[in-house]
């Protein structure tokens, strides 16, 4: 979908509901309707029945402006229970609008409705929408992009167009079917069929061609692209053949423009990039593959997904389109070069001094088999992950948050530790098997409302490190510093960005390595924390604050919607 303006890009039918929400001068109400189904999708010569918003694989692109509302009624003709997460919107006082299954609300049941109700407070810039719960979001998803306010515009020169670029994997069984074999099975889940690009192949596949997603430029001009990443499994370098890229935001906080030839970008996050059509014309490939963090012997999906940047009055009857280079498969250098690339656009009053100094590893490990029972991870265990040891346990009978706003016992505890029970060689070769198996629990961290929390997130060779993708729900953070091996205070604190650190949502805590961030908990309620590789999640890499009330009304968690979903 190319984007020019908001009347003519948007897909639905839009329109003032001054009733329902007060407004600011200019500010709009959007209001949609989100039919869940199944419909044939055919992808690879292949056609499965596939999970769908609206019948849309991606669903529809959200397009609104920094201070308007969203009121988005769902209704579940699927199978399945559903819930969609608004990615990297704030929610400010409203977890039941966040979305997570099990943390802010029950899902919604077959059959069912919800209507989701925020607002989109001093933010913009390119976010995303996704199912959350289960392996729904492979094909439940959508771009969510906020433009400035009215009258007012880019922190940069306004690009000719736009364009959202979806990220993603195709499975051609289904996904749900991919995750609960390899949860029963103790396996790595099987790697996507393909990747994609606005849910298409590309090009390289068979049956793909004239599906393969074409972005037309004329010679003189630059374009804006807005990246998102909503694959399951993979983090993907992005490159265009024989043009740069001037990254312009990421997570939709502007940054300082930086020049780059290839992308890296997690799943979750979240890349805008400019491009200048300053080449001979011609036809040019925007390419997508897999970054492999793991050992050499994990399974992941090699292939290549494209895009095509045509310039005018090229036609498909020319030569074949350049392909970019693109960095090997595990090219930690790359990856390296390019975060350290990002930074805030402007230069931000750091929040001091720090009230909750936490630190928390996240990794994988193994749990034994049950006595009786095949497994198939390695040396016959299942594989299992966990923050600070304890792998999370989601609850069923209630959400977390309708538990801790109504007093409910049981659910919960929140005694989750504020750093390792065992210290050890984090990063470490031959890490001690009596570290291998987490617990599983269902832990909150408490934080007082207002309070200043800086939080390292440490990666762990527990079985095996990979580079982890950490979101945080409710919350945008400064990331002021990643590198890699175990992280000292003494020694890396003189590595913090305490100048023009990015802001984000989501941050990729290196293989073999750590990244700290610093936030304000300014957000009461329940806020999940866990890595968007959602094999990952799956096993338990989450965690989640229960940040507290503050003082009156505009400091607490709102009362819950009359029609949220019952369990």
């Amino acid at each position: 979908m190319e984007i020019d303006n908001l009347s003519s890009s948007s897909s639905f039918w839009l329109f003032l509901w001054f009733s329902v929400l007060f407004l600011a001068p200019n500010a709009e109400v959007h209001q949609h309707d989100f039919v869940i189904k199944a419909v044939p999708v055919k992808r690879l010569c292949h056609t499965r029945s596939t999970i769908t918003v609206n019948g849309q694989f991606p669903g529809p692109t959200l397009l609104v402006r920094n201070g308007d509302s969203l009121v988005i009624r769902v209704v579940n003709q699927a199978k399945y229970n559903i819930t969609l997460h608004w990615h990297g919107i704030r929610q400010l006082r409203n977890g039941w609008a966040d979305g997570p299954a099990y943390v802010t609300q029950c899902p919604i049941q077959a059959g069912g409705s919800y209507t989701y109700r925020f607002s989109v407070e001093d933010q913009e810039g390119t976010l995303w929408w996704h199912a959350h719960n289960s392996w729904l979001r492979a094909t439940v998803h959508g771009a969510l992009i906020i433009l400035p306010k009215l009258h007012c515009s880019y922190p940069f020169a306004p690009p000719k167009c736009e364009f959202p670029l979806i990220l993603g994997e195709w499975w051609n069984a289904n996904p749900l079917d991919i995750i609960r074999r390899a949860l029963k099975t103790g396996a790595a889940p099987q790697p996507s069929d393909s990747l994609t690009i606005n849910g298409q192949p590309g090009d390289l596949y068979k049956c793909s061609t004239k599906e393969t997603t074409v972005i037309p430029v004329a010679a003189g001009e630059t374009i804006l692209l807005r990246f998102i990443n909503a694959a399951m499994l993979t983090e993907l370098f992005v490159s265009v053949a024989d043009h740069n890229m001037t990254v312009v935001a990421a997570d939709s906080s502007y940054t300082k423009p930086f020049t780059t030839s290839v992308v890296l970008i997690a799943p979750g996050q979240t890349t805008d990039v400019l491009i200048h059509a300053n080449r001979p014309a011609g036809r040019y490939y925007i390419a997508a593959r897999a970054y492999q963090s793991g050992s050499l012997n994990t399974p992941f999906d090699n292939t290549t997904t494209t895009a095509i940047l045509i310039y005018e009055n090229q036609t498909p009857g020319h030569s074949p389109p350049k392909l970019p280079v693109l960095p090997p498969y595990n090219d930690t250098a790359a990856v390296a070069a390019f975060s350290a690339g990002i930074k805030g656009l402007y230069a931000v009053k750091i929040p001091a001094p720090v009230d909750e100094h936490l630190f928390f590893t996240v990794g994988l490990g193994l749990i034994s088999c049950q006595q009786g029972k095949t497994c198939s991870g390695p040396n016959g265990t299942l594989f299992t992950t966990s923050m600070n040891n304890y792998s999370f346990v989601l609850p069923k009978g209630l959400s977390l948050l309708q538990a801790a706003q109504s007093g409910v016992r049981g659910v919960f505890t929140t005694d989750f530790p504020a750093s390792p029970p065992v210290k050890f060689d984090y990063t470490g070769d031959n890490i001690s098997t009596s570290l291998y198996q987490p617990v599983r629990a269902t832990k909150l961290y408490p934080l007082k409302y207002g309070s200043v929390v800086q939080l390292v997130m440490q990666g762990t060779n527990i079985y095996m490190s990979e580079e982890h993708p950490m979101h945080i729900h409710g919350y945008e953070f400064l990331v002021l510093a990643t590198g890699r091996g175990n992280f000292d205070a003494k020694r890396d604190a003189a590595k913090f960005n305490l100048v023009d650190p990015p802001r984000r949502n989501t941050v990729g805590v290196p293989v073999k390595g750590w990244g700290v961030i610093r936030f304000v908990a300014d957000n009461p309620g329940v806020w999940f924390v866990h890595c968007h590789i959602d094999s990952h999640l799956s096993w338990g890499l989450a965690m989640a604050f229960l940040v507290e009330n503050g003082a009156g009304e505009l400091q607490s968690t709102a009362p819950p919607p009359l029609d949220l979903p019952k369990c």
